[in-house]
């Protein structure tokens, strides 16, 4: 082809070890390699190049003038290459001038401390927003956020690379004094009682929740909803009804229980599953090294989970990866 190279970097410093000692066999001395292979080597390029390099009726050996003006350029060449793996060991350590990462916030209170001094390890500038997931997805895709830790996968958007982080049961949050429902149709009786405190339908889990309960044909009156897992679990603790979350939720909301239990959602399993995701190959190996941290820290709160949602609810609380 014609843009074929006319020689790599090995025939280069060959040229380049026999301008330098004057002869063939002197240079193959200082390479340690044979004199047939050095001559091969020259005799190679010159073939690929077209063009002679040395005068061989000279003695010491005497570069042509195509010889002369490959050794100018030969010298740079290599020193150029020999430069690029410092460089990339450097680089592979180096610290990224800004990172911005999205945190979905049921995650606030046990991630958002510990992420910030781990991203901090690693950019000179961090930039760490708690939210909805939704809002999170649009900076991704419009380069505002360089990676979000969300509940939802985006599986419909190509690009992207994910990490699975988390996968943890919903579960009902009520009142002690309360029946068990165990079966779909005991929450229509359980909403009676009591209204069902919602996640607002802007979150994904309050999309989630939604899907399930149409699933079951129940459709319960919506006297209140918030976008927080604090918002729905404070109300909840302040008598206002009962709630579908998750033990991960009830963490974040950091509040005492007393009064109230976690019982299995009765009918189809459903769980919710947190992803890291960011932007396919362009932040090299530190999405994975953030998601491993991730995972470090969710398990953790395995003793936490035990203490609000109980042994049963905690062995659904798995940490993925």
């Amino acid at each position: 082809m014609a843009d074929t190279l006319p020689f790599d970097l090995r025939a280069l410093e060959i040229f380049l070890a026999v301008c330098d000692a004057g002869s063939m066999a002197e240079a193959a001395r200082r390479m340690g390699l044979t004199q047939p292979a050095i001559s091969q080597a020259v005799a190679e390029m010159e073939r690929r190049i077209g063009v002679q390099l040395f005068d061989r009726s000279a003695r010491p050996l005497a570069l042509t003038g195509a010889g002369g003006a490959l050794r100018q350029r030969a010298s740079a060449l290599l020193s150029e290459a020999r430069q690029i793996a410092p460089l990339l060991r450097e680089a592979e350590h180096a610290r990224l001038p800004l990172l911005r990462a999205g945190l979905v916030d049921s995650l606030s209170r046990a991630l958002m401390g510990p992420l910030s001094r781990a991203l901090g390890e690693r950019a000179e500038q961090v930039s760490l927003l708690s939210g909805l997931t939704a809002s999170h997805a649009g900076a991704l895709l419009t380069r505002q956020l360089d990676l979000l830790v969300g509940a939802d996968e985006l599986d419909e958007i190509e690009g992207l690379e994910r990490w699975p982080l988390l996968s943890e049961p919903y579960v009902l949050l009520m009142p002690s004094d309360q029946p068990t429902p165990t079966r779909a149709g005991d929450l229509e009786e359980l909403a009676r009682a009591l209204p069902l405190v919602r996640y607002s339908a802007r979150s994904k889990t309050g999309m989630e929740i939604e899907r399930h309960l149409r699933r079951l044909r129940l459709d319960l009156p919506r006297p209140l909803e918030f976008d927080t897992p604090y918002g729905v679990t404070a109300a909840v603790a302040d008598g206002a009804g009962f709630a579908i979350t998750t033990p991960l939720c009830l963490v974040e909301a950091g509040l005492a229980l007393d009064g109230l239990i976690c019982r299995p959602l009765p009918g189809p399993g459903l769980a919710r599953h947190l992803t890291l995701i960011a932007r396919r190959q362009e932040l090299g190996r530190l999405p994975r090294e953030v998601a491993a941290f991730c995972r470090e820290r969710l398990e953790a709160l395995r003793p936490a989970v035990v203490a609000l949602a109980g042994d049963e609810l905690a062995r659904e609380f798995r940490v993925e990866g």
